[in-house]
């Protein structure tokens, strides 16, 4: 009887009394008997009786749950109470319910119902208990749906949301390139790199107002070169395009003016997480990074920093420390500003009056590229990229090779040109010969000449100039004559130009005023026009008679600044900005040759250097020097000729005016831990410039000293020097460089702004401090030799507490990589 299809109710706990003996539903065994009875079963005891209940033959609604099958309804009540009495099997003996009242203690009808109440009780205890199970099952599920349910109805909202914001800023924020992203609702600029990471972000238009709404434009205004273009309506109109080169990606960013009073401005972030800022030239705090500088905008032109915002030296070039870089088109009227509300770095396209005035009556125009590459050495060397081989004679390099390898000695100056006359010229080469010091380039002043702008000997003072000039060559040195644009009106020339038209015109004069200026000793004076083929043709012929009849060997280059112009200034041709005048004035001369060149805003052909500014005989213009240096190569001028050892001016006050250095006199002797500490710093550069002697100075220790560091120049420097000009005549990269081009990934090579290299072989750790002999010094990666001691050391550290004795500098010289330390 108890076969497969037995059912077992093992955790039903209710208790059930059967002839006053307690029975369990543990107990209770359930099989399914082929006659078609149900019969339930307790075996364990056996002094209880086994109850068989009939199970009707017809398909009544009286079920139980058998072989796993259940049906839905159930017996009522009411038809429980009228339906036949079951046959009961008491004992394996089969009854009738009138005989069972025999065996109760009550009547037979209330056996007969405690029967069928008994029977009813355990079918629906039968059945309800697999539905318990699956209740408590479909709790549990219903737990865990309920559960799912919720997160998936806050995954819906949020994919909603994001979806909603997504399809939003896709409408707005479009890819319009790989790697940059541009909002041109909000005109957010976002432009990555290869690894997805954020390099540069900024406003653009910062002018527009965030209620103007942006528009595709019109056919007939975009460009066929692919360019996107979108414009607000009457406000301005903004071009971008990508060009891809590998590793090496640009994106070109042009803004056009459609109104008269927008002036297209773009910020950019200058966070530290965003890396440094550097480029642009010399400004007037003389801070190393443009991220730590602070300035409103100002015109982006050269100048005179002790008046103007830039230097001398200028290039639309800026790098950022993580691998971007801008460039600005030279034609756009540029203003710059950092930090000034904001952390921000930001550039405007304006007309003035002044320094952009031949662009009045036209709209401003921002026209610049970002390119981005891997590191900032990398991207350094493609933006600076200029081969300077071309055209270059063997004449040349041999200047070059002269200004590393011996000083420029700068004449005297005093506070008129009655100082400098011949005999000056002769005590001072016999002082440069007592010194036992490399003889090298005689530098003379403009006042050779009786008036700026004669470009003939002032034969009053002279009167045998080309006989103390041949003496001269014989000892070994090289003359250099200065010459500027500049043509005073007391001299014979002036007349001459006005009569052929060879100057620069008043604006709106019909070239018939020459435009006046004033620059060093010439209060009044004329420039020549060199838009004018005639000008160049007519001071080429001068000059050249110059060196024919003097054997001259070269010039310097005296430009002045871009506001040295006139203040109406109008050439034959338009000049886009006054740097421009520089620019060409040194192109259509490189034939004559220049050692030099005072302003610059391209690189100037070899063998000329660019000079720094006049600077100030102080300590903070010791270390002016160095920034200089350092930041003029950084935009692009691989070759830097620095100022007069000492300085090259005193000056206490700060200037409100410009004011040549020339009317304030030679400077006094720089005390003489200055001018140490300053020839020190001069040994490693890439050239060097004196005009104070080192015998000037009581005693033999500061002229012992000058030999010393010149045997030092000579066998560590110059080598060097030499090594790195072919570098940097391929690829533009300065021989003065930054720790952070030997190790663009090093954090403190990044932040070192008093610290430099020549090459990647040579580090220098110059005293900038007076009264100062110890300094914290860093080594990049690799073993580097000690100049001082000669003990190695291993780099990727810091020196804490280094001693610098005053006759000392700090140099390091890196060994083979398979040095073993």
């Amino acid at each position: 009887m108890l076969h497969q299809n037995r059912v077992h109710f093992q955790d039903i706990v209710q208790l059930y009394f059967y002839q006053n003996k307690i029975v369990t539903a543990a107990d209770i065994e359930v099989v399914d008997d082929i006659s078609g009875s149900v019969t339930i079963s307790i075996p364990e005891q056996k002094s209880v009786p086994t109850i068989q209940i009939e199970k009707p033959d017809d398909d009544s609604d009286d079920e139980l749950e058998i072989h796993g099958k259940r049906r839905d309804r159930f017996r009522t009540r009411r038809r429980a109470s009228i339906a036949p009495l079951p046959a009961l099997r008491l004992n394996n003996k089969e009854m009738l319910a009138s005989d069972f009242d025999s065996y109760s203690v009550a009547s037979n009808q209330a056996s007969i119902t405690s029967v069928n109440s008994l029977a009813s009780l355990l079918r629906e205890k039968m059945q309800a208990f697999p539905q318990m199970i699956r209740k408590k099952k479909r709790e549990t599920k219903d737990y865990k749906i309920k559960i799912f349910v919720i997160i998936m109805f806050f995954m819906i909202i949020f994919l909603i949301g994001f979806a909603y914001v997504g399809y939003h800023r896709k409408i707005l924020t479009y890819s319009y390139f790989e790697k940059i992203k541009f909002n041109s609702n909000d005109r957010i600029l976002r432009i990555l790199s290869h690894d997805e990471r954020e390099v540069i972000s900024g406003l653009l238009g910062k002018t527009i107002g965030m209620d103007n709404k942006p528009y595709h434009c019109l056919e007939d205004h975009r460009k066929q070169d692919g360019s996107v273009c979108i414009e607000w309506n009457g406000i301005a109109r903004l071009y971008m395009n990508f060009q891809d080169m590998d590793v090496f990606r640009c994106y070109t960013i042009n803004w056009q003016s459609l109104s008269p009073g927008n002036h297209p401005t773009d910020c950019y972030e200058l966070q530290r997480n965003n890396g440094l800022w550097f480029g642009g030239g010399m400004t007037k705090s003389n801070e190393w990074s443009l991220s730590n500088d602070n300035f409103d905008f100002a015109p982006f032109s050269s100048g005179d920093l002790k008046v103007h915002q830039f230097g001398n030296g200028v290039k639309r070039y800026f790098i950022n420390s993580i691998g971007v870089a801008i460039q600005v088109n030279d034609k756009t009227p540029l203003h710059v500003s950092v930090n000034t509300t904001t952390n921000e770095f930001c550039l405007k396209a304006r007309n003035d009056e002044f320094t952009f005035v031949n662009h009045l009556t036209e709209l401003p125009e921002l026209d610049y590229k970002i390119c981005t590459t891997e590191d900032m050495k990398s991207l350094h060397m493609l933006m600076t990229q200029k081969s300077l081989w071309d055209g270059l004679k063997e004449a040349d390099m041999a200047v070059i090779y002269s200004l590393i390898q011996e000083p420029v000695w700068r004449t005297p100056h005093g506070e008129d040109m009655e100082s400098l006359n011949e005999t000056t010229i002769y005590n001072y080469s016999e002082d440069l010969i007592a010194m036992g010091l490399p003889l090298g380039h005689i530098l003379i002043n403009e006042f050779w000449q009786a008036n700026v702008g004669d470009f003939t000997v002032d034969q009053r003072r002279f009167p045998t100039l080309n006989k103390t000039i041949d003496l001269l060559h014989r000892r070994g040195f090289k003359i250099v004559f200065t010459i500027q644009p500049f043509i005073s009106t007391d001299s014979e020339n002036f007349k001459e130009a006005v009569r052929k038209k060879l100057l620069i015109y008043e604006r709106h004069s019909e070239r018939s005023i020459p435009a006046l200026t004033r620059y060093k000793s010439a209060t009044s004076a004329g420039v020549l026009d060199i838009t004018n083929n005639a000008s160049v043709f007519w001071l080429k012929e001068k000059l050249e008679r110059l060196k024919a009849e003097y054997k001259v060997n070269s010039f310097y280059l005296d430009l002045g600044t871009g506001y040295n112009l006139p203040h109406y200034y109008q050439c034959r041709q338009t000049l886009d900005n006054p740097d421009m005048y520089a620019k060409l004035f040194t192109e259509s001369l490189e034939s004559v040759g220049f050692i030099g060149v005072s302003t610059a805003s391209t690189v100037p052909k070899p063998p000329a250097f660019l000079s720094t500014p006049p600077i100030n005989s102080s300590w903070s213009g010791l270390k002016e020097v160095m920034s200089t240096v350092l930041n003029y190569g950084v935009i692009g001028y691989p070759f830097v000729l620095p100022g007069a050892v000492g300085g090259d001016y005193a000056l206490n006050k700060t200037m409100s005016k410009m004011i040549s250095f020339y009317s304030l006199g030679e400077p006094p002797l720089p005390d003489e831990e200055l001018y140490v500490r300053w020839l020190q710093l001069m040994t490693f550069m890439p050239a060097m410039q004196f005009s104070h002697l080192p015998t000037y100075y009581k005693g033999d220790y500061v002229k012992n000293l000058a030999k010393d560091l010149a045997l030092i120049r000579q066998q560590n420097v110059i080598p060097v020097l030499r090594k790195c000009l072919s570098e940097s005549m391929n690829e533009g990269l300065p021989l003065v460089r930054p720790l952070w081009m030997l190790d663009p990934h090093d954090p403190a090579c990044l932040s070192i702004s008093d610290e430099f290299s020549l090459g990647e072989m040579l580090i220098v750790a110059p005293i900038l401090e007076p009264n100062v002999e110890e300094r914290e010094v860093y080594l990049p990666q690799g073993v580097w030799k000690d100049g001082i001691d000669g003990s190695l050391r291993k780099g990727s550290r810091w020196i804490h507490n280094y001693k610098v004795p005053k006759d000392k500098i700090a140099f390091f010289t890196k060994m083979p990589d398979n040095t073993r330390f």
